[in-house]
């Protein structure tokens, strides 16, 4: 199992904490964001880690890892970013956003599920959201299930009304799954980079989540992982300021 941390955002609104550093460098409870992922993957026996860079990548300090440069970051977003892993992007894999804390046991409940597509889903995600202003519920990308418990819609156009849950930003994917969706990308990139993809303005503006809307759109069925609590985003200021009182 192969994890792919997607970490080269510029994280503007973290300032001033990454005027010098990348987002993922941020301290929480003694150390970088990044390292707690990485201490969270190695718990569970996942050694083989890829890190997107890009904003100030030369400040990722990390051991025993490999690293792939995004050097359009200043003009793409998260998709763009993750396909920037070419072939390393094969295989069983997870994916996760870089600027997310979890306990290594929600690393642990993902590799306990075999479905080809999970997604972690915070089914407590609301209370997250209390006396959070900077971030508002607006931004979260929520998600709808069927009654089999699938997938069937998830991103920030998603209204709470009816959603279960907030993806957190940390998914598994098995190999014929990754396929999959390297066709619908190379697709999409075959319409033009600058052409609207799903809920973005443009295939270099989408988000992950816009992906995966396309496959299930195309038949894919994606499962989730539910917890409640046990991560954080660390988003801006205000996030960071809570997560070092909070997090131990």
């Amino acid at each position: 199992m192969k994890a792919i941390i997607i970490a080269a955002g510029m994280g503007r609104r973290l300032r001033p904490h990454t005027d010098r550093r990348p987002k993922c460098m941020v301290e929480i409870a003694g150390k970088p964001i990044l390292h707690h992922q990485l201490d969270a993957f190695r718990a569970h026996g996942v050694d083989d880690i890829v890190i997107i860079r890009g904003y100030k990548g030369g400040g990722i300090q990390a051991k025993g890892v490999r690293f792939i440069d995004n050097h359009r970051h200043r003009e793409n977003n998260i998709l763009e970013s993750l396909f920037c892993a070419g072939p390393e992007l094969v295989g069983d894999v997870i994916v996760s956003y870089g600027d997310i804390l979890y306990r290594p046991s929600v690393v642990g409940r993902l590799l306990g599920h075999a479905q080809p597509g999970v997604l972690v889903v915070d089914t407590a995600w609301r209370k997250n959201y209390e006396g959070r202003t900077d971030h508002p519920e607006s931004e979260a990308e929520l998600l709808r299930l069927s009654p089999y418990e699938l997938v069937t819609e998830v991103g920030k156009q998603v209204t709470s009304e009816g959603a279960v849950g907030e993806f957190i930003g940390l998914a598994r994917l098995t190999s014929g799954l990754v396929g999959r969706l390297w066709a619908l990308y190379l697709e999409a990139l075959s319409a033009g980079r600058e052409r609207p993809y799903g809920n973005a303005p443009t295939l270099r503006q989408a988000y992950l989540t816009d992906l995966l809307n396309d496959a299930i759109r195309h038949g894919e069925q994606l499962g989730v992982c539910p917890i409640a609590g046990d991560w954080r985003e660390i988003d801006t200021v205000q996030d960071y300021e809570r997560a070092t009182k909070e997090w131990t």
